[in-house]
């Protein structure tokens, strides 16, 4: 393989055309490795494949237990009190004894049995599962953010891999024509063709290029270690080899600016923050209900062996004196934590509005940015890489002119390359928001 070839190979690989990728195409992906699962040692992994892995991460396993539990706290909340057995023995004459016979029909005590119910009164009891509810739909939403997050993340550490994967073709590509323009300098070197001092410095870019292999295989490792951080899949000791396409440089941001309201207003987070300002108003008008007091209302039946009946009927009522300002300090509290909650729903919103307006505008100029290097910059500096390779092997060109060149071409890959995962992730951020929202 020439050095025009295997410059012109290197300028395939920046433009997403990987010979890799397209044999890669070939093979039949295997199947999704699941969590606590060794993935085997040529796994091949999609986007899909990434994002249905996320969904079993232990950050979103953890936020559907606290669903579960906020989901019992409303069993818990809409209970009514319990009513209260009792049982007691009165009237026991400890001076004349209490007399002979059986202890259940003659001896002179006085037997009871009682059943005592609190009535709860101020509409307690829906107010305490209202509140329960309204904090359960927070803790769905907080699931549904949690997994919403963790896909992103692992979206963007896909495309991190797919990046550092073709940089380190790139860079292989490069290393290689850099290590064979250097055994052609020895061979001229030794044929009194080139000076001592050219040769030397192909030798200086053959090394340079063998050290840019060594950081672009570890800029591939540490990018498999944040995927599998994002996935709570293991790293095969082979290591990955992601499959997918980087998506095309088309941005209609009109369409989004129409939908971003829209998207505030159906964020998880929004809608969790709502469904708290909902739960502290339910949980003030909880608190304020404790003014009104919850009367005991029991009956028991007794049994004394000494009188003219041995069957006595009680009916009791009790009723707790609270007083009007005795909960005064949990209604301050409730009320504290109301005003809260409304606080908070306003932090989130801005928030919300500031980071999907971000997204928007990266979305925009790394799409425009993507489409000046898919259409100018890279074919430019393809064609004058190859051009300088041309020239400097019928000796009309400079080694240190072939250099600058080699160099221009394998700046302008990696910026392209960046380019590219930066317009990848934003995208694909924005069709995660938009598919969680339910829009088109």
């Amino acid at each position: 393989m020439s050095i025009r070839h295997l410059f012109l190979l290197s300028g395939l690989l920046a433009l997403g055309t990987s010979p890799w990728a397209l044999a890669a195409d070939a093979v039949t992906p295997q199947a999704t490795p699941t969590l606590g699962m060794t993935a085997p040692a040529s796994s091949v992994l999609s986007l899909q494949q990434v994002l249905q892995a996320a969904r079993q991460s232990p950050d979103v396993l953890a936020a559907q237990r606290a669903l579960n539990a906020a989901r019992a706290d409303v069993l818990t909340a809409n209970r009514a009190p319990a009513p209260t057995l009792s049982a007691g023995m009165s009237s026991i004459d400890l001076q004349n004894g209490t007399g002979g016979g059986s202890f259940w029909s003659q001896k002179r005590i006085d037997k009871s049995l009682g059943l005592d119910w609190t009535w709860e009164r101020g509409n307690k009891r829906a107010l305490r599962t209202e509140t329960a509810e309204r904090s359960a739909k927070a803790a769905q939403a907080d699931s549904q953010d949690a997994l919403l997050m963790q896909q992103i993340g692992a979206q963007a550490a896909f495309y991190d891999l797919l990046a550092a994967q073709q940089r380190l073709q790139a860079v292989q590509a490069i290393g290689q024509s850099a290590a064979q323009l250097a055994r052609s300098a020895q061979l001229r070197l030794k044929a009194g063709d080139l000076s001592a001092q050219d040769a030397a410095r192909t030798q200086i870019e053959a090394e340079r290029a063998r050290a840019d292999e060594q950081s672009a295989a570890l800029d591939r490792q540490q990018a498999a270690w944040a995927l599998s951080q994002w996935t709570g899949l293991p790293v095969p000791a082979g290591g990955w080899q992601v499959q997918g396409e980087w998506p095309a440089s088309t941005a209609d941001t009109a369409q989004a600016d129409a939908l971003l309201e829209t998207l505030v207003e159906q964020r998880p987070d929004v809608i969790a923050a709502r469904e708290r300002v909902a739960a502290a108003q339910a949980a003030l008008q909880s608190a304020q209900a404790l003014r009104q007091a919850d009367p005991s209302v029991g009956t028991s039946f007794d049994h004394f062996p000494g009188g003219t009946s041995t069957r006595l009927l009680a009916l009791r009522i009790s009723v707790p004196l609270n007083g009007w300002e005795r909960f005064d300090g949990e209604i301050a509290r409730a009320l504290a934590q109301e005003e809260q909650s409304r606080d908070l729903l306003q932090k989130t919103l801005l928030q919300a509005r500031a980071d999907l307006g971000a997204l928007v505008q990266a979305w925009q100029a790394s799409a425009q940015r993507l489409k000046i290097f898919e259409n100018n910059i890279l074919p430019q500096a393809t064609q004058v890489a190859a051009q300088a390779e041309t020239a400097y092997s019928k000796g009309g060109l400079t080694l240190t002119d072939l250099l600058d060149a080699r160099r221009t071409l394998k700046t302008t890959q990696l910026e392209a390359l960046a380019v590219r995962s930066a317009h990848a992730k934003a995208l694909g951020t924005w069709q995660l928001r938009s598919a969680a929202a339910g829009t088109p």
